[in-house]
C-alpha cells in the first residue's frame, strides 16, 4: 500500500510491507514570497513533521547497533545488539568467521562458551566465557527484513603479561659488571618494562620479538658492582593496559662473589693462668670459605687447645700457651689471615688497667682544645682593642676642650711671645 501527502513546501511518501510502514520525507521548496507567507510555511512544515514522527517513529530510527568489547584473555566477554522497533523480524548472531551463533534466540553452533544471556523486543545479548586470543574480531549482529541490516561488534583480546623473568649472563665479581635482562615473553599489546634500584629508575636497552599478534619483551641493563652491591634487589616491572594501573614486578637479589676477609675476636682481654679463653675467627667471603685454618707461630698448637670451625679454645691457660695464633680462610678468589697475641699472666700478678682509646677519638680531642684556644685568643685580642680604642676616643676629646692650655703649659713663655708678635 502507497500512501501520498503533500504538505507546502515537502512531500512524504509512505508505503507498508505487512506490518512495516517505511516513510520517506522530500523537502521540494521553500520560497518565502512574504514574511507571513513564509512563517506559515514553515509552521505547516513543522507539524508536519511532529505528526510523521508520532504516527510512523522508524522512519528515523536505527534497526540494530552493537558496541565494540574489549576482554582481558580468559576472561568473560559480553557482546550485545541493541534493536530499535523490532517487529519479530529474524535476528541472527555470527562470528568473525561468519558462522552463526544464534538464529532467533536458537543455539546454531556446538561452542558452549557462548551463553544466550538476554533476548527480547529491545536487545539481544550473549556471554563470551573464558575468552582466547582467536575469538578475536568483528561479530555481526544481523536483523533480516525486506532490506538486511547489520552492525559490528569487534572484540579485542588483551593478553596481559605474567611476572616478568630476570636472567643474569654470568657470575657478577666485585670489580666487574653484571648485566641483568628482564623478560615478558607474551603480551598484547606489547608491555612496558621498567628496571628500578633503590626507587631509582636505571636506564636499559628494550626489544622486542613480534610473532603473530603477541609480542616478546626484553630491556637489559649493565653496571659496575663492588662488594657493598652484595644483597642489593634490583626490581623489574611491567606495566600494560590490561593491569588497569597496576603492576607486576620481579625482584632479582644481586649475588656479588669478593675475596675473604679475617678477623680474630677473643672472648677476654687479659687472661691469667687457669682462666678459659675462646678465639674466635669471623668471616666474610662470597662464597663463604667453608675451611678455617687454626696455626701458632713458629710453634704447634697446644694440645689442650681445640678446634670447632671457627672457634679456638683453651679451657685452662697455662704460660706454656703465650704466643701468636693465626687463623687462615680463602676461596676462589683470594685468601686472607690474622693474628693475635695471646699473653697469660700470673695468677698474682698486679695488671695496670689500660684502655684502648682509638686514634681518631684522640686527635679529636686535641683538635677541639686547640679550636677553643684560638678562640679564647680571639677573644681576649677583641677585647685588649676594643678598651684601647675607647681610651683613645675619651683623649681626644679632652684635648679639644682643654688645647689651648695643655699647649701653653707644654710650650711654656714660647706661646706666650708668639701672641705678642700677633698683636704687633
Amino acid at each position: 500500500m502507497l500512501i501520498t501527502s503533500i504538505f507546502a513546501p515537502s512531500l512524504y511518501i509512505c508505503f507498508s510491507v505487512g506490518l512495516k510502514v517505511t516513510c520517506l520525507l522530500y523537502i521540494y521548496f521553500i520560497v518565502p514570497f512574504r514574511t507571513r507567507d513564509s512563517l506559515r510555511s514553515f509552521s505547516v512544515l513543522f507539524l508536519t513533521h511532529l505528526f510523521f514522527l508520532s504516527v510512523f517513529p522508524t522512519v528515523f530510527s536505527q534497526e540494530v547497533q552493537a558496541e565494540n568489547v574489549t576482554v582481558i584473555e580468559g576472561g568473560t566477554a559480553e557482546i550485545s545488539c541493541q534493536l530499535h522497533q523490532y517487529d519479530g523480524s529474524i535476528v541472527v548472531i555470527q562470528n568473525p568467521s561468519r558462522q552463526t551463533l544464534f538464529f532467533n534466540g536458537t543455539r546454531a553452533l556446538k561452542d558452549d562458551r557462548f551463553q544466550l544471556i538476554e533476548f527480547n523486543q529491545k536487545m539481544v545479548k550473549i556471554h563470551l566465557v573464558n575468552a582466547k586470543l582467536d575469538d578475536e574480531g568483528g561479530y555481526f549482529c544481523q536483523l533480516y527484513t525486506e532490506d538486511t541490516h547489520h552492525q559490528i561488534a569487534t572484540l579485542t583480546v588483551l593478553v596481559p603479561p605474567e611476572n616478568p623473568l630476570v636472567e643474569v649472563s654470568e657470575q657478577a665479581v666485585e670489580g666487574g659488571e653484571v648485566e641483568l635482562t628482564c623478560m615478558a615473553p607474551r603480551t598484547k599489546p606489547a608491555a612496558t618494562l621498567t628496571w628500578r634500584r633503590d626507587r631509582r629508575e636505571l636506564r636499559g636497552f628494550p626489544s622486542k620479538q613480534e610473532n603473530g599478534k603477541i609480542f616478546s619483551i626484553m630491556n637489559t641493563i649493565r653496571f659496575p658492582v663492588e662488594r657493598r652491591d652484595n644483597g642489593e634487589i634490583i626490581t623489574c616491572e611491567a606495566s600494560h593496559a590490561a593491569l588497569k594501573g597496576q603492576k607486576k614486578q620481579t625482584q632479582y637479589v644481586l649475588d656479588v662473589q669478593y675475596s675473604p676477609t679475617a678477623r680474630i675476636q677473643a672472648s677476654q682481654t687479659v687472661v691469667r693462668e687457669g682462666d678459659e679463653l675462646n678465639l674466635k675467627c669471623d668471616v666474610t667471603g662470597n662464597p663463604r670459605p667453608t675451611e678455617i685454618i687454626w696455626s701458632r707461630l713458629n710453634d704447634s698448637l697446644p694440645e689442650r687447645a681445640q678446634i670447632q670451625g671457627d672457634l679456638l679454645t683453651f679451657s685452662s691457660l697455662s704460660l706454656q700457651d703465650n704466643g701468636t695464633y693465626s687463623c687462615q680462610v680463602s676461596n676462589k678468589h683470594g685468601r686472607s689471615s690474622d693474628q693475635y697475641v695471646l699473653v697469660v699472666y700470673d695468677p698474682g700478678a698486679i695488671i695496670e688497667a689500660q684502655m684502648q682509646v682509638p686514634y681518631s677519638v684522640i686527635g679529636g680531642i686535641l683538635a677541639l682544645l686547640v679550636f677553643l684556644v684560638i678562640c679564647v685568643l680571639i677573644v681576649m685580642v677583641w677585647c685588649s682593642v676594643r678598651q684601647k680604642g675607647s681610651y683613645l676616643t675619651h683623649e681626644a676629646s679632652g684635648l679639644d676642650e682643654h688645647g689651648e692650655a695643655r699647649e701653653a703649659f707644654l710650650n711654656g713663655g714660647e706661646n706666650h711671645k708668639r701672641k705678642e708678635e700677633f698683636f704687633i
